[in-house]
């Protein structure tokens, strides 16, 4: 089979800023200890703007995306993989961003909850490598559990 031409390969992989840009605030203690790995927030810096400067931005920014790209069989079947996929890892990490401002910010920001944050944070960014690197070699990111649900949307 042929691999997918560079342009889809390159737009697949630019989705992946968008669960990047609301895993970026769970670095903010890594960052302080590793003033380097801020680099790694300028991949997400323009979503992050486009996010806080518009109102409701990232719903907007999801919208777009669920009904321009995902349920549009006109656009090539590796970005809509692939950004529905991206949508459902951020779906999860704005329900984790709740769930820490709503259950665990009342309890300080302890050693625990630093270390978890860090966690989801390291987590996030191994999964966004390992997907952008997948969509730029044409291939389908294939994450246990997740990528079977975006499938059995798709098909």
């Amino acid at each position: 089979m042929q691999a997918p031409p560079i342009w889809q390969r390159l737009l697949a992989a630019v989705i992946y800023a968008l669960p990047w840009a609301d895993a970026v605030p769970f670095g903010r203690a890594l960052f302080g200890l590793f003033p380097a790995l801020q680099w790694l927030t300028l991949p997400a810096l323009p979503l992050a703007l486009l996010q806080n400067q518009i109102p409701f931005g990232g719903f907007l920014l999801f919208l777009v995306l669920f009904l321009a790209v995902v349920r549009n069989p006109q656009v090539p079947y590796l970005i809509r993989f692939n950004a529905l996929q991206a949508i459902l890892i951020d779906i999860v990490l704005i329900l984790i961003s709740l769930a820490f401002n709503v259950l665990l910010a009342p309890l300080g920001g302890g050693f625990a909850l630093r270390t978890l944050s860090n966690t989801i944070f390291l987590g996030t960014l191994v999964l966004v490598l390992f997907a952008v690197i997948q969509c730029l070699r044409g291939k389908e990111a294939d994450i246990p559990s997740l990528s079977e649900a975006v499938r059995m949307q798709l098909h």
